[in-house]
């Protein structure tokens, strides 16, 4: 305990923020965790917390007589908790996650009653940024604890009800983790102090673990509700560029997968290529989850595929998206719902399946470009005159192109249908004559984005 007052009283003097939060770190040597557990008994710990803050910030630096208190709060919390955490860690009978979770909960609130009344100034954020982290890798951990036990026939943490879900117990903790990141949220959102001093230097990183928490739950539309708060009190904020590059690649990584669920490409588009734009060059594990959303978005955006070299350095991605390119870009029909079956699992996992089978029409617009381009070129009306190409082609032949595409004999009212909607959708620029079975095309970019 003596070593953790003297890093605490260092960091008061110096104002270190993160030095101050690795004295609430769980993530200390065992042996460490284990002396500081030893260093005082439940019936002393109190006082000698509290006696060693008071001592340690006797001099010029001294602290108030309330944020002494709630420092001694917070670390008798903390001195607790690690007597839940060191059986945990050591796997003895009666240990619990659970038992872990409660007690570092308690931790957070401890550190949220300082802010609020007893004056904890804002230099000492980064103390709620460890400690939310690992709330949230407790609540995971003892979920995981207690599915495990339940799979194993122990229900004995359970409440026998008529209406119980077991489902929505699947991560009781981590929902109300959730809930205790919101107020940590709300806390940061509602001071009203100088920027300069101000906890709402502390919000992006509470922000992106609200997300990275809301994902978990599959409840990421909650995460829609942040960032129209966070929308409302943009102007009293500082810009996001002002924070870490690490919280910014973050934020805008989920802000863009946000509007990729909802179908915005365009902006999921701008935010994706931010993130990746701010990604550190060897922070391969985030580019590959950010280039997950935004091979996708080109797609769609832009109809361009991935090549070969950007996938290089991403063996999962080119397992996920090379085949499917291939057959878009061949025009390959068949070979491409085959694709698209064959990664399915993998596709719905990653929220992406809907966004790529739309990559057939891509596909199919290639395939009805071949037709286009085999028809080659109309005589010229005047002998010496400029080649245009053949635009008056009969519908039999799309119906004959893709019906071998697909592997699938399809009728002629089907093909117009299908042709109709590629118009619509502005993959092809003409008309249907079917009177005549014609498909008439524009003689000027019949079809858009591929230059013919």
């Amino acid at each position: 305990m003596d070593s953790l007052i003297r890093t605490f009283s260092s960091a008061q003097t110096n104002r270190e923020g993160y030095q101050l939060a690795q004295t609430l770190s769980p993530d200390l040597p065992q042996q460490q965790l284990q002396a500081i557990w030893n260093s005082c008994g439940h019936h002393d710990a109190q006082n000698v917390i509290k006696r060693g803050i008071q001592n340690s910030t006797s001099g010029f630096e001294k602290l108030p007589k309330d944020e002494v208190q709630g420092w001694s709060d917070v670390y008798l919390a903390y001195w607790k908790a690690i007597g839940e955490l060191l059986p945990a860690l050591n796997q003895a009978p009666q240990s619990s996650w659970t038992k872990v979770y409660d007690a570092w909960k308690e931790l957070l609130s401890a550190l949220y009653r300082g802010y609020i009344g007893q004056g904890f100034e804002a230099w000492s954020i980064p103390c709620l940024y460890v400690v939310a982290k690992n709330l949230r890798i407790f609540a995971l951990k003892a979920d995981e604890e207690r599915n495990n036990n339940v799979a194993a026939g122990d229900t004995s943490g359970q409440i026998f009800q008529d209406d119980f879900d077991p489902e929505s117990e699947q991560h009781q903790k981590l929902e109300d983790c959730a809930r205790q990141l919101n107020r940590i949220f709300t806390l940061c959102l509602n001071d009203r102090a100088p920027l300069e001093e101000s906890r709402k230097w502390g919000i992006y990183y509470i922000i992106n673990l609200l997300f990275k928490t809301y994902f978990k739950l599959n409840s990421a539309s909650l995460s829609k509700n942040i960032l129209k708060t966070l929308s409302a009190y943009r102007g009293d904020m500082p810009p996001l560029s002002a924070f870490p590059k690490s919280q910014q690649v973050t934020f805008k990584y989920y802000e863009g997968v946000l509007c990729f669920l909802e179908e915005n490409y365009f902006q999921a588009e701008e935010h994706l290529t931010q993130a990746l734009s701010l990604c550190h060059k060897d922070a391969m594990k985030n580019k590959e989850l950010i280039l997950t959303y935004l091979v996708p978005c080109h797609l769609l955006t832009t109809h361009t595929l991935p090549s070969q070299k950007l996938l290089e350095p991403y063996p999962r991605l080119q397992k996920l998206f090379l085949p499917l390119s291939k057959c878009i870009k061949r025009g390959e029909l068949h070979a491409f719902d085959l694709a698209l079956l064959n990664g399915e699992d993998e596709f719905v996992k990653r929220r992406i399946y809907l966004t790529l089978e739309r990559g057939r029409d891509i596909a199919l617009r290639n395939l009805l470009r071949k037709v286009f381009l085999a028809g080659g070129f109309e005589e010229p009306k005047v002998e010496g005159g400029p080649r245009v190409r053949r635009t008056r082609i009969p519908v039999a032949e799309f119906v004959a192109a893709i019906s071998l595409g697909s592997k699938k004999a399809l009728e002629q009212d089907e093909v117009e249908c299908v042709m109709a909607n590629m118009i619509y959708k502005n993959l092809m620029k003409g008309y249907i004559a079917r009177e005549r079975g014609f498909v008439v095309l524009s003689k000027s970019g019949a079809f858009p984005g591929t230059g013919v």
